[in-house]
């Protein structure tokens, strides 16, 4: 007996469903992996500052607080740290062996993205050079207990220059999707937030452009990007873009929101992922006392910027009028009216 063979064709339109349920699944599918691969990591911690940036607050001010957030660290004994870009404000030999010589103090592994006040608002070949030199490499990438920390320039998004850019759009791509085959989390560090307010939003000078946004998301969003740490906006902003955390923390120059200074402790725990919190300076009460019991000394050179920022970092901008009175040079005088300093 002849016996008939039958083969079925899949009609092209069911293939091509087959193919969209698995692309539109792709996120879902990481997102499982992910969950199963956090599981199996040990926990750490590790510290996220931001816009060191020394001679915005007041030079002296600016390189006390970086000194005092150095030794604070320290003795918190994170991982790392991470510097979330705007290292100097002046972009100058004096500046960056300044910070270098403040960085060294730490008794942990420091990274640093750079920002705009560090490569210039628009980088070029020069200000990238120098950066490279005196600080290090602007883009880079680590691995820690299962994570895969990304540092990239966001200069280079928000002012592309040309022959630099692109390769670092394609170290940032393939570095990603090289993460996502090891089923590695992701934490961006940057300088640029994508955005401030909400994805749509227009360019100002806080976010970075629309179309490079956007394709900023969605790589973040299909190759494991768990959380986006930046800098630049000296306000605090907290957001969640897709399960992403989009995190601006404070910074030890100059708060825009009038926060105290301080930075962000972050916890990855195999059970709940990564979390984070404030940690005010600590050291700033003392430092403004010095400062203002300075200010009586006879002959005592005192910077009024330094006082002034001092004062805001502890909280007492609203309450406190501070009257700056030249009494006899070098001498200056200053006199605190309606609240005293404990």
């Amino acid at each position: 007996m002849r016996r008939l063979l039958f083969r079925f064709r899949r009609p092209r339109l069911f293939h091509l469903l087959l193919v969209a349920v698995s692309v539109a699944l792709q996120p879902v599918m990481w997102a499982a992996e992910a969950d199963e691969s956090l599981s199996k990591q040990k926990p750490f911690s590790f510290v996220q500052m931001c816009d060191t940036q020394l001679g915005m607050g007041g030079y002296e001010h600016d390189v006390m607080t970086f000194t005092l957030a150095v030794k604070q660290i320290n003795a918190m004994k994170p991982d790392f740290v991470v510097i979330c870009g705007d290292l100097v404000q002046g972009p100058d030999d004096k500046s960056f062996a300044d910070f270098n010589a403040i960085k060294a103090g730490f008794k942990l592994p420091c990274h640093c993205a750079p920002g705009n006040h560090d490569v210039r608002n628009q980088p070029t070949a020069e200000s990238l050079r120098r950066y490279r030199e005196k600080i290090g490499r602007d883009y880079f990438a680590f691995e820690h207990k299962g994570y895969t920390f990304v540092v990239a320039n966001t200069q280079l998004w928000k002012a592309p220059l040309a022959g630099e850019s692109e390769k670092h759009d394609a170290w940032f791509r393939k570095t990603l999707e090289t993460a996502r085959s090891k089923n590695s989390p992701v934490v961006v560090v940057v300088h640029y937030p994508l955005f401030v307010k909400s994805p749509d939003e227009k360019e100002i000078y806080y976010n970075l452009p629309m179309a490079k946004r956007k394709e900023l998301l969605d790589l973040c969003e299909k190759n494991g990007v768990v959380a986006f740490l930046a800098g630049h906006t000296h306000k605090l902003i907290v957001k969640d873009y897709k399960g992403i955390q989009m995190v601006n923390g404070e910074t030890t120059s100059r708060n825009f929101d009038k926060r105290p200074m301080g930075f962000r402790l972050w916890k990855a725990d195999g059970k709940e992922g990564l979390s984070h919190r404030f940690v005010a300076l600590e050291g700033m009460g003392g430092a403004l006392k010095n400062e203002l019991n300075c200010a009586h000394d006879v002959g005592a050179q005192v910077d009024p910027d330094s006082v002034v920022s001092a004062a805001v970092s502890v909280g007492l901008v609203d309450p406190i009028e501070l009257i700056v009175t030249q009494i006899d040079q070098p001498m200056v005088g200053f006199e605190i009216v309606s609240q005293e300093i404990a």
